[in-house]
């Protein structure tokens, strides 16, 4: 019989909603999730009432509950960059979660509060309407005044710092302050929940993060209260968003089942565990080790030891900024690692080994590594594969294909499984490394989009959209000719940064 684990998902979005319920559909576990009208839309928050109706009706009889604080409190991630909240009434919604404990005392709660983030660049598409014209200075000040407190910052840096704060009006910072503070005294409120053992596991991931500026800051508050109070092993914070709702049901999955898988970690060059990928803050090792942690799983210090094993693709000692790099990629991709060594060493571990291996493709931001997947895709290897991801953050693929690589290794290549794999190759490889920037440059300007906007979350764009992975499928992925169908394609957001895809493998699963 299965376990009853109940998600309160990041947001809408199909990373957030959609993945977790198809990585674990074949798992003892059933992820029981709210419908997705109530679950808001981008700027527009949750319905908060019915979430909460919601987790007070399904979590009587649950065996877990994977909870975003974000979604709780705020409505979804953007929204709590936004809200207008006090600090009382986001107290008294998190208060649900004791009595979730109060009327079912054995369920397991792991919780996600993400520190708010403090995007690098200038634009409002997820932020305050203000950050389209100050968002870069407001993370250069809290940058240099971050270094500036830890006595590192340079001359020019001081220097610069008068004239990057006179570019932001006072109200903007203000506003932008304000709401910082106040998201982090719930974040330490999310923390007392630990102490009192409402919350068993909680993470703070971190969003586009950064080695100085406001994020780390509250990092360091944050992490003070954890260490404080020796909350070190209930307590994990780690890049990453997107992907914590499958770390979680992971770790759920192998807590119900009473199993600490060994997972060997294979990088591509000496130095590619002491990169710090875009958007990061810490050493690619770190990371990827936390991963492990999370997910439930242990890191194995051999393959021979190991119940599965990791390939981190990465580049030799960097990430290269985009996909769009990959027609002249430097030094870290062409000569700093050994791609074909970390492939043959895969083989090896699959036909030789019989050892599941998952693949992290993480040698650019924002998509997948062409040339790795038209190697898997020679060799045929795309589906002995237990797992592959390739999108958006380092982080984010990671959390991704750990998870699904561990739930392969439990229950075998289902149809789930093959479902997911195309799933992950098309969104992955054919639209964020091809077809995203095509259809940018060549179909939005003459219809009157742009890449912020393309209309409609079904329409024509997410028509071309779907012609145009098809199409280059046919060059890059020919192991998968007449293996997949797209049963729906469109843009969740009404934008080209991310699409939506309903897929299906063709072919019966082993």
């Amino acid at each position: 019989m299965k376990q009853k684990v109940v998600l309160l998902p990041l947001d809408e979005r199909p990373c957030n909603y959609v993945f977790p319920q198809r990585i674990f559909k074949e798992t003892d576990i059933e992820v029981v999730t709210c419908d997705l009208s109530i679950l808001g839309k981008k700027k527009t928050p949750a319905q908060i009432d019915k979430l909460q109706a919601f987790l007070l009706d399904e979590t009587r009889d649950a065996f877990g509950l994977v909870v975003s604080i974000d979604m709780l409190l705020y409505g979804g991630i953007v929204p709590s960059r936004l809200h207008r909240e006090t600090e009382d009434t986001l107290k008294k919604r998190l208060d649900i979660l004791r009595q979730i404990k109060k009327i079912n005392p054995k369920i397991k709660i792991f919780a996600f509060d993400l520190i708010m983030r403090c995007p690098q660049y200038s634009s409002s598409d997820e932020e305050p309407d203000y950050y389209e014209v100050c968002g870069r200075e407001i993370f250069l000040s809290g940058y240099i005044q971050n270094r500036i407190e830890l006595g590192v910052a340079t001359e020019e840096e001081k220097n610069r710092l008068p004239g990057i704060l006179e570019k932001i009006k006072p109200e903007y910072l203000e506003d932008f302050l304000h709401r910082r503070g106040l998201n982090l005294k719930l974040n330490l409120t999310s923390l007392d929940l630990i102490k009192e053992n409402i919350i068993d596991f909680l993470i703070f991931p971190q969003d586009d993060a950064s080695e100085f500026g406001y994020t780390a800051k509250d990092q360091t508050v944050i992490r003070k209260d954890i260490t404080e109070n020796h909350l070190d092993f209930q307590v994990y914070m780690y890049p990453d968003a997107d992907g914590v709702t499958n770390v979680l049901l992971s770790r759920m999955l192998l807590q119900e089942k009473r199993i600490r898988p060994l997972i060997y970690v294979r990088y591509l060059s000496p130095a590619s565990p002491l990169q710090i990928p875009c958007l990061e803050d810490r050493y690619l090792d770190v990371s990827v080790r936390y991963q492990i942690l999370a997910s439930g799983a242990l890191v194995a210090t051999s393959a021979s030891e190991a119940d599965i094993v990791l390939l981190v693709a990465s580049g030799g000692d960097k990430m290269e900024t985009g996909p769009d790099k990959q027609t002249n990629p430097g030094r870290t991709i062409t000569v700093l690692r050994n791609l074909v060594d970390g492939l043959e060493y895969a083989e090896y571990c699959i036909n030789t080994l019989k050892k599941p291996v998952m693949i992290a493709d993480i040698a650019y931001l924002n998509g997948a590594d062409l040339e790795l997947v038209a190697l898997l895709n020679k060799r045929g290897l795309l589906f002995e594969l237990a797992s592959y991801a390739g999108w958006n953050t380092a982080a984010n693929s990671l959390g991704t294909c750990i998870p699904h690589g561990i739930v392969t290794m439990l229950y075998g290549k289902t149809k789930s499984y093959y479902d997911f794999m195309v799933l992950r190759y098309l969104e992955d490889a054919m639209y964020c490394s091809i077809v995203r920037s095509l259809v940018t440059n060549k179909y939005l300007a003459e219809r009157g989009f742009h890449y912020f906007y393309v209309g409609e979350t079904d329409g024509e764009i997410s028509q071309i959209v779907k012609e145009e992975i098809i199409k280059h499928a046919q060059i890059y992925l020919s192991e998968m000719t007449d293996k997949f169908r797209i049963n729906r394609c469109y843009m969740p957001w009404a934008r080209m940064f991310e699409v939506g895809l309903d897929v299906e493998f063709l072919e019966k699963g082993n």
